[in-house]
This record gives structure tokens, C-alpha cells and sequence, in this order.
């Protein structure tokens, strides 16, 4: 509760000591009250820290820091009310008429009367916190204890969170459970696996091993994976089920047809079906839904895993004995341990704390959650002190593991336990959006002001959320684009979460009970029995309909809930938005999207001056957007899907403040903007897509400086010539992306003005795209260019050497495209990285201007080139080239010489060569016999391929003789080193001759057998 509070103060003195109030205080009047109301704030804020640390041993503490909170949240409204009506007269001043502006005196709304109610207002809250702030000395509460943020000692960040840490000590259990589904369980059709064990073991985490293992895949026909969660409900785990299977369902669809859906999808097929985190006791609902699922023919062998925590729920649902999990022991927990709480090595560097690391592992009980969390905690420290202070903490707290967890949280600095304690309102297995995250936090104040004037409030947002997964809050990312990406929260972090936040955020069924002064919903029930719930509220900041909500129930919380920042209607589906809406002049998130019936909204949307994000995607029936949209001066997101067409009928001074817009499957939109002369100064993004017939996009460039990503396809009538160029003209442009545009013949002139910004072209599926242009050199910031399926192109501009910070080089399915050789400039370095050609016909060698990059090029791949006829002559000089793939080059017939110079190269491919292939089985072999990795393709026979099995090379006349040696490099050091291959991390199986001495293997015929972790490395960097 102390860390909401905390946040709701900072935020009235942030808004107390801004301009806008200091002007505002001299023309009411109320000087000495908002100058007496900031000191008392200033006072409190003082003993925030401590009393956080307090409240947990002290009810009397926490009853007054719910008093606390409760008027400071009244003092933020009547703030926010002032800068509300501020905006409002920012709009009459804008686009007001004279007889506007009269009708607004003498309203209702009249300035005089409102200043003086406000000023009252100001009063009564100031004399409620001075009462409350005397109370505050009863609790000796110590003031100015300094935030943990700053007494941290940080190494350098250098994890992605993008690439998840491998998995240790749990390879014995992934084997028996795929054991378990691979033997055969007579007389069932469907047996059903359970996996028990205490939250944080990692139960989801083996089944995803096993779900995700390439045997399992080719095993089974289907593959379903379905998070029940707390709620089991027969028809809502069908429907999830019929998802996860790909198939299209009603949201309508009786319960009938969702039984036929599942049969007919079922039958015939064997399938594998993971029900995870299940926690139903009720034995009738699950043989309801057992009875489906085994009732489909043809299903044999079918198998369904069920992870879960409570053994009773195995006892009823396991057909198996049930698979219990157990702690990692303390050598596999000390491993995991050291690979997040250290860089690559840094152990040995540190040996007091690799010893301090190991009791703190000890004191994890064997469960790697709480072994990823403190690692992440301590991987930001270097102290001794700060390690020995964790062990303490968890030495005074015993008793499971949320000691553990609660200790990471108290390490976070005070920002991030504000964001992490929001994130309570969402329910449990939420996927949450790295957007909408952020969106919920700035609509509620919680990010803190950007540190220079190139940064924005959502960058702000994406670095809490990247903070907070390499501390192990959030997992399971999952990248969806290029701006989104997706994350959920361990059921024990939620529950940590909701401790902390338990009296502000609240879930909200037909069988909870929800505390008075809750401030944000999470709904997922309806009927009366919520209704009722809801009645006692009223100072209500959330809501969020995780279900249909009738109408009814719309309007009662939008006419009751007048305080309300956030309002989440995703894939609702009433008609019409009630005019209420209006009224919520605080509201700064609304979120609309995939409501197939709403056709409309109502005018009074645009008295929302607040309003930061409108998200109406997927809203296919929606004509227009309301005429009076550009009054909605602070919005920041627009997502849209609208049948008009046109964006918006005027836009003159429209929509100034936003920074993203995506609009998407507008079939009959034309253009954007009708009469767009004003400017977009601050937008950042600009998605276009599925717009067919789209013919301008009606902006011009010059008003677009701020615009950093431009993402255009499937808009059959756009050609984007239109816009001016002019050689002053800076733009700001990092990404452009361009599918699908049949009527794309060149780039636009005004490209140009990003000549020092652009980073990433991709240009796809452009069947009218004939030419690059001869600026393109000049793009001198470049890193990567990407080209496929533009069949009319037919050359690259000259001086493709000249674009010296290019990374990537993709270029695919291009038939006319032909790569001129240009004449070598010696003394020119490139930083080309990864080169990729796919299906260039008319390709037959390696253009010049490549040794630029020969101390950068790790990645060259060809494939597909049928008249590719040499490799030339200075391969061998790429000194940083590790993997070489050639694929489909049936004239390649010889290996440059030298290729032992390669001494970078970690895997060589070649397929469908061959001629190539015959000599690097003879001839040619001793050139890549230094090679760790050589993949041949079967040109004397065939093999089965497995996961480690790289290649098989066998000759014809020995084939009948040819047995197999593996060799271990540390177990077998004198044949390896008689094999050449000490250093390299694999295992190698030689084929080997009756003939031969197998300490003299002859390595262009070997089968490569890669370990686990050699294997990934690659995967990593291909």
C-alpha cells in the first residue's frame, strides 16, 4: 500500500510545482493553501520509504497509510480537474467560435463558478492532510531513507531478455515424461500424463521442452496447448483447445457446436494436449471434458499432459502415475545460478561472491524460480556487502519461497515496484503487450519524466518493462513485430504483486468480495451478482472486461465511476459506446478493439481531452471516426479500422500530440487525411496495411520530421510518388518497410532527406519495382537491406561499396537481378555482417566490392542460384566468416583453394551441389578438413536426419563396410588430437574404413554429432 501512496504523492507535488499551478494559484487566490498543501506533501513523502518497510508488523500503520492514500488521490483529482479544464479552453481557443465561447461562459461550465468550487475543494483537502500528517509522528517513522536505486553498483546490462537462459538439470525429467508419451497405453485411446510439483519448480517449463521437442512433433498429428488457470470451465477449455488447434470458431457458437467442433477436429488424429496450471478439484467438470476428448475416432495413442500443483487434481485426471517433480539439486541450482548472476567467465574473477552466491543458492531450497530471481537481483551488484545483505534478508524470513521473491522486490527502486504492483489488476496467465503495458502506465502518471528531450514517456515504459524482465518478474517473451512483443507473469509473482497491491487491485467474479476502496477492476464474470459487487465502489481508476459485458453494465460503470484513467472493452460487442462516455474527463486509455458490431461512436468521445490512447482495431463495422476527433489534443495512439474513406473528413490541426498510428483492413479508404495542412510533429511510427484502395496517403513530408518507422503493405493502389523533395529537408526516418504494393515502380524523391537516419529498407513483394535508385549509396547510417520477390528488378545502383555501415545484405527471388562486379576499392572497410541470396538465376560470381567486409562477414549463405558457377578466388580472405551455406548451385563445381585460411568457420553446407559435393567427398577434402562442421547432402544415398545428426557422408562402394567410431574430444584426447579436432566443442562420428587406421580418419567423410550447447550457440547467431 506504502509504494501506491508513495507514487500518488509524488505525482501531486510534481503537479503542484509545475508552472501551470503556480500561475493558477495567484489567479484564485489560493497561494498560501496550495503553498501550505505542498509542504505537508513534501513532509509525508519524507517517511514513505520507511514506512513501506514498516507497515508489514504495524495495523495501525497501514490504516493510516490507507487514509493517506485516500486523500491524496482526492487532491490528484481536484489537480487533475484544473489541468482538465485547462485543456478544455485549449480547444475553445483553437477551433472555438465566438458564439462557442459565449455559450461556455454562461454554462454550467462558467470559469468563475468553477475556480471557486475549486478553490474550495483545495481547501477541505488541505485541512485533511494536516490532520493525517500529525498523526504520522505516533509511528517514530525515520525520514529521507534513501532509495535503493542509488546505493546500487551496476555492471554493464549486456543480457537480452529476447534469448531465454537454458534450461538446467531438468534433462532426466524431459526424458521420462517423453517416454510416457511415446509408449503405447493399451486399452486407452488418451491417457492422460500429470506432472505435479510446488510453484517455481518449472512444470510448464518441462512440458514446453517436451511440447517443443522435434520427436514430438513428428509423433504427433496435433499439438494443442491450453493454460486453464484457476477457472475451469468446460465450454471456455474448449474453446481454448479449438484455438490452440488453429480452428475458426464463433464467439457466439452454442456449446453443441463447440462439442461438434471439437469431435470433428479431433478425429482421426492422434494428439498431444497440454492442460497447464490446473488447479479444478471438481471430478464432474473434468469428466465432462474428458468424455470429449476421448469420444473422437481414430485418436489411439493420444496423450494429454496435465501440470499442476495439487495432487488431488492429478488423482483425478491422471490415467498414469503421477510424475512428481522435485528441486534441482544444489550443483544444478549453483549452474543456473552462476549463468544469470555473472557474465560468461566473471566467476573466476569474483571468488568471495561465487562463495557468498552458493549459501544464498542454498538458501533457494531447489527451486529455480527463486534461483532466476535473486541472480537477476545480484547480477546488477558488485558489493560484498550487497550479496551478504541478501543472505541476511532471507535468513530473517523462513518459510518458503516468497521470502525470496519479496526480497527481489524490495531491491527495485522505487519506480519499478509502483509499475510491478499495477500489474495486480491483470489476472493470472495474462499475456501482456509490451504497448499496452506501457499505455496502462502512462495513463495512470506512473513513469517518470524523460531524462532528455529525443526521449518519449513509451520509451521510458519499454525500459521498466526490460528492467523488470531481467530481474525475472516477467517471462515466457514472445516477439510478435517490430514494436510488440509479449510477456506473462509466474502465478508467484502475480501473487506477490497482489500482496503488495491487495487493497488497491482486485479481480472481480460472481464469488469475490471486493474491498471498498479498491481502484482498478479486472471483470470476468457478468450477471448480478458483479453488478451488486460494483455498486459499493465509487472512486474507481480501472476497469477492464476480461468477458462480454452486457451493455447494462457498461453504462453503470461509466455513469458511477467518474475517476476513472483506464477502460479495457477488448472484444466486446455492443453496438453504439454510450454518450456517457463524455464524462470521463479524466480518462486517458480506451480500448475498443475487435468489437465486430460497434458502427459508431459518439460524439461526446471528443470532450475527452485527456485521452492518450484510442485503440479501434479490428472494429470492422465502424464507418467513420467522429467529426469533432481532432479536440482530442493529448492523444498519442490511434489504432483504427474504419469502413470510410477517409481517416478523418478535416484535418486541419489534427491530431497533433500523436506519436503512433496503425490503421489496418480499411477496405475502402483512400486517404488518410482530407485537407491535411497542419503538421504531425511528434508522430514516431506510421503503420499502413491491408488498405486496398488506398491511393495517397494525403501527408506531406515536410510535416513528418519526427516520423522513425514507416511500415506500408498490402495497398494495391499506392504508389507512394507522391510528396516533395527538398535537398534542406531532414527527416527522421530509421525503418521503412514496403510489402505488397504492386504499383511501386521506385523509391520516393523525399527518402532522401533520411540519407543520415536510415537504418533498416526492406522492400517485398513488389512485382513493379525496376529499379533502386542512384542515391541509395548515400544512405551513409544503412544497416540492413532487405529484397525479395521483386521480379523486374534488375540491378543494384553503383557504388554499393560506399554504404560502409550496411550489416545485412538479403536479397531473395529476384529473376532479373544481376550483380555487377565493380572495380575493388582496397583501401574501403565494410561492415557487412550477413550476406543472403536466394533464387538469383542470373547470378554467377561474387561482386568485388564484398572484400571490404573481410574482417566482418560471418554469415554467407547462396541458394537457388542456378548459373552460380565459382566461388571466387578470395573467399579464403574473409578471416571472420564462420558459417558458409551453399545450397542449389547445381553448376558450382570446386572450393576456392586455401579454404584452411577459414580458420573463423564453425559450419560449412553444401546441398544439392553436386558436382560440389563429389569432391569435398574426394578431391577436395583436404580443404575443409579443418572444417568442426561439414554438411553434405546425400548424393550416394539417403539418411534420416535427427536433431543432433548433422550430415551422414557414406561413399557407394563401401557403404556395406562403414561403421561408425564416435570420439569424445575429452574422453578420446589422442584420437582427437590424431584427428586434428582438439578445441572444438563436438562430438564427432567418423565413418571408418576396414582400410583405414581410425587414428588417421579421413575428415571430409565424417558424421558430426553436435552437443546441446554447441548446437545452440549456433542457433543463436545464424
Amino acid at each position: 500500500m506504502a509504494v501506491i501512496a508513495h507514487g500518488i504523492a509524488v505525482k501531486v507535488l510534481e503537479q503542484l510545482g509545475s508552472r501551470f499551478f503556480q500561475e493558477l494559484s495567484s489567479a484564485l487566490g489560493v497561494g498560501s493553501e496550495l503553498k501550505r498543501l505542498k509542504h505537508t506533501v513534501i513532509a509525508i513523502e519524507a517517511v514513505f520509504l520507511d514506512a513501506e518497510e514498516k507497515q508489514a508488523s504495524n495495523h495501525s500503520l497501514r490504516i493510516w497509510l490507507g487514509d493517506l492514500k485516500d486523500v491524496l488521490k482526492d487532491a490528484e483529482n481536484v489537480l487533475d480537474e484544473f489541468q482538465c479544464r485547462a485543456l478544455q479552453n485549449e480547444v475553445m481557443k483553437r477551433y472555438g467560435s465566438t458564439s462557442k465561447k459565449v455559450r461556455y461562459f454562461f454554462s454550467g461550465s462558467n470559469p468563475l463558478v468553477f475556480h471557486f468550487e475549486m478553490a474550495h475543494k483545495i481547501k477541505n483537502i488541505r485541512k485533511r492532510l494536516d490532520e493525517i500528517a500529525v498523526l504520522k509522528d505516533q509511528f517514530n517513522l525515520v525520514q529521507g531513507l534513501e532509495d535503493r536505486k542509488t546505493t546500487m553498483h551496476r555492471r554493464d546490462m549486456t543480457h537480452s531478455f529476447f534469448n531465454p537462459s537454458d534450461v538446467i538439470g531438468r534433462d532426466d525429467d524431459k526424458k521420462k515424461i517423453m517416454d510416457l508419451l511415446m509408449q503405447e497405453d493399451a486399452g486407452r485411446n488418451v491417457s492422460v500424463i500429470p506432472i505435479v510439483g510446488i510453484g517455481g519448480l518449472g512444470k510448464t517449463t518441462i512440458a514446453k521442452l517436451v511440447y517443443r521437442d522435434e520427436e514430438v512433433v513428428s509423433h504427433f498429428q496435433l499439438r494443442m496447448w491450453v493454460c486453464v488457470s484457476d477457472d475451469f470451465d468446460v465450454a471456455k477449455s474448449m474453446t481454448e483447445i479449438l484455438k490452440s488447434a488453429k480452428v475458426t470458431i464463433d464467439k457466439k457458437m452454442s456449446v453443441d457446436a463447440l462439442q461438434e467442433k471439437l469431435r470433428d477436429c479431433l478425429t482421426n488424429k492422434t494428439f498431444l494436449l497440454v492442460l497447464d496450471d490446473v488447479w479444478n478439484e471438481d471430478r464432474n467438470k473434468w469428466i465432462e471434458l474428458e468424455v470429449l476428448l476421448r469420444g473422437a475416432d481414430g485418436c489411439n495413442g493420444s496423450k494429454i499432459i496435465v501440470t499442476t500443483r495439487n495432487e488431488s487434481v492429478a488423482n483425478i485426471m491422471g490415467t498414469t502415475p503421477t510424475y512428481k517433480l522435485y528441486g534441482l539439486s544444489q550443483e544444478e541450482c549453483l549452474s543456473l545460478f552462476v549463468k544469470l548472476a555473472f557474465k560468461e567467465g566473471e566467476e573466476i574473477q569474483h571468488p568471495n561472491l561465487l562463495e557468498i552466491g552458493k549459501e544464498i543458492v542454498r538458501k533457494c531450497k531447489g527451486v529455480p524460480l527463486a534461483v532466476r530471481t535473486l541472480a537477476g537481483l545480484l547480477y546488477s551488484k558488485v558489493d560484498e556487502k550487497e550479496w551478504k545483505h541478501v543472505i541476511w534478508n532471507l535468513e530473517q524470513k523462513e518459510g518458503g519461497i516468497l521470502p525470496a521473491l519479496q526480497l527481489s522486490y524490495n531491491q527495485l527502486p522505487f519506480h519499478l515496484k509502483q509499475c510491478f504492483a499495477y500489474c495486480s489488476v491483470f489476472p493470472k496467465d495474462y499475456q501482456f503487450s509490451n504497448i499496452g503495458l506501457i499505455q496502462f502506465w502512462m495513463a495512470h502518471g506512473i513513469l517518470q519524466s524523460p531524462v532528455n528531450e529525443n526521449q518519449e514517456l513509451e520509451d521510458v515504459g519499454d525500459l521498466y518493462i526490460k528492467e523488470l524482465l531481467s530481474r525475472s518478474f516477467f517471462q515466457d517473451v514472445d516477439v510478435k513485430d517490430i514494436f510488440q512483443y509479449t510477456f506473462k507473469m509466474h502465478d508467484l509473482i502475480h501473487d506477490l504483486a497482489l500482496s503488495i497491491a491487495k487493497d488497491e487491485c482486485s479481480g472481480v467474479t460472481k464469488q469475490s468480495s471486493v474491498a471498498a476502496k479498491v481502484c482498478h477492476l479486472s471483470i470476468s464474470d457478468n450477471g448480478q451478482e458483479v453488478t451488486t459487487q460494483l455498486v459499493k465502489l465509487s472512486k474507481v481508476r480501472t476497469v477492464i472486461f476480461e468477458t462480454e459485458q452486457p451493455v447494462s453494465l457498461v453504462e453503470a460503470c461509466i455513469s458511477r465511476f467518474k475517476y476513472l484513467r483506464a477502460l479495457n472493452f477488448k472484444k466486446s460487442s455492443f453496438e453504439e459506446l454510450p454518450s456517457s462516455i463524455g464524462t470521463l474527463i479524466h480518462l486517458r486509455f480506451l480500448n475498443l478493439e475487435s468489437n465486430d458490431e460497434i458502427k459508431r461512436l459518439p460524439d461526446s468521445i471528443c470532450k475527452l481531452h485527456n485521452l492518450q490512447t484510442l485503440r479501434l482495431n479490428e472494429c470492422v463495422n465502424l464507418e467513420r471516426l467522429p467529426k469533432g476527433i481532432r479536440n482530442l489534443i493529448s492523444l498519442r495512439c490511434l489504432t483504427v479500422t474504419t469502413e470510410h474513406t477517409s481517416l478523418v473528413e478535416n484535418g486541419e490541426g489534427c491530431l497533433n500530440s500523436l506519436r503512433f498510428l496503425d490503421i489496418a483492413d480499411c477496405k475502402h479508404l483512400k486517404c488518410l487525411f482530407e485537407g491535411m495542412d497542419g503538421r504531425l510533429p511528434y508522430l514516431r511510427t506510421l503503420v499502413v496495411g491491408q488498405c486496398p484502395s488506398l491511393t495517397s496517403l494525403s501527408l506531406s513530408t515536410k510535416h513528418l520530421t519526427a516520423l522513425e518507422v514507416l511500415l506500408i503493405g498490402d495497398c494495391e493502389e499506392l504508389s507512394l510518388t507522391e510528396g516533395e523533395y527538398n535537398e534542406n529537408l531532414k527527416l527522421s526516418l530509421r525503418r521503412l518497410e514496403i510489402a505488397n504494393l504492386p504499383k511501386l515502380e521506385v523509391l520516393p524523391q523525399w527518402l532522401q532527406g533520411s540519407a543520415n537516419t536510415l537504418q533498416h529498407l526492406d522492400i517485398e513483394d513488389c512485382h513493379n519495382f525496376t529499379a533502386l535508385p542512384e542515391w541509395l549509396p548515400h544512405l551513409k547510417s544503412l544497416q540492413k537491406l532487405r529484397i525479395a520477390d521483386c521480379p523486374k528488378l534488375s540491378s543494384l545502383p553503383e557504388g554499393m561499396q560506399a554504404l560502409t555501415a550496411l550489416r545485412e545484405l538479403e536479397i531473395y527471388h529476384c529473376e532479373e537481378l544481376i550483380l555487377t562486379e565493380e572495380e575493388d576499392n582496397q583501401n574501403l572497410k565494410l561492415s557487412l555482417r550477413f550476406l543472403k541470396i536466394d533464387n538469383l538465376p542470373k547470378l554467377e560470381v561474387l561482386p568485388q566490392w564484398l572484400q571490404g567486409s573481410a574482417n566482418t562477414l560471418q554469415h554467407l549463405k547462396i541458394k537457388n542460384c542456378q548459373n552460380f558457377t565459382d566461388l571466387p578466388e578470395w573467399l579464403p580472405s574473409l578471416k571472420s566468416l564462420q558459417k558458409l551455406w551453399i545450397i542449389a548451385c547445381p553448376k558450382l563445381s570446386s572450393l576456392p583453394e586455401r579454404m584452411q585460411d577459414l580458420t573463423a568457420i564453425r559450419e560449412l553446407k553444401i546441398e544439392e551441389c553436386p558436382e560440389l559435393s563429389r569432391r569435398c567427398r574426394k578431391e577436395d577434402g583436404p580443404k575443409i578438413a579443418h572444417e568442426p562442421v561439414v554438411e553434405l547432402d546425400e548424393v550416394y544415398g539417403s539418411s534420416s536426419e535427427t536433431d543432433d545428426d548433422i550430415s551422414v557422408k557414406t561413399p557407394e562402394d563401401d557403404e556395406e563396410n562403414v561403421h561408425f567410431v564416435e570420439i569424445d574430444i575429452e574422453e578420446d584426447p589422442e584420437i582427437a588430437e590424431a584427428a586434428g579436432i582438439m578445441g572444438t566443442p563436438c562430438v564427432f562420428l567418423f565413418s571408418v574404413f576396414p582400410s583405414l587406421d581410425s587414428n588417421a580418419c579421413y575428415l571430409g567423410l565424417c558424421r558430426v554429432k553436435m552437443k546441446r550447447e554447441y548446437k545452440e550457440f549456433i542457433e543463436e547467431n545464424k
